[in-house]
């Protein structure tokens, strides 16, 4: 079940990516956005930590 889903997944991406691109790149955009932010976060805590 676990391979179905995997596989239906990435098959949706490639399907998003070719007929949308532009909402594709902005997911994308988001989604680093988001990780930055996290990471960010998670320095600045640890910053706060070694003061």
């Amino acid at each position: 079940m676990k391979k179905i889903l995997s596989w239906g997944f990435v098959a949706f991406l490639i399907y998003f990516m070719a007929f949308r691109p532009d909402g594709a790149a902005q997911l994308f955009k988001g989604i680093g956005a988001a990780l930055v932010a996290i990471f960010q976060g998670f320095g600045d805590f640890l910053t706060g930590l070694m003061s």
